[in-house]
């Protein structure tokens, strides 16, 4: 599973599984549901996601982890500071 931001859209992408999406349901405002040729759920996209989740924080419990790995994706135009 990967879950990413894109700051630039305000995007968040949680993908579940490997595949292409073939089919999307948005089944709430803002909320879609990525689905492979066969069906299955391969990925959740939230639109406007600072202002529905607190991006902020992400806290990950009782999952049985083989591997962790942590990615920072570097900004395109950094922020001085």
């Amino acid at each position: 599973m990967i879950v990413e931001y894109f700051p630039e859209t305000d995007m968040l992408y949680i993908k579940l599984a490997e595949g292409v999406s073939a089919e999307s349901e948005e089944i709430a405002p803002g909320i879609v549901l990525d689905f492979d040729e066969e069906n299955r759920l391969v990925g959740i996209e939230i639109e406007d996601a600072s202002s529905r989740l607190n991006i902020s924080r992400l806290e990950i419990r009782a999952l049985p982890l083989a591997q962790l790995i942590l990615t920072e994706r570097k900004l395109v135009h950094p922020i001085p500071g």
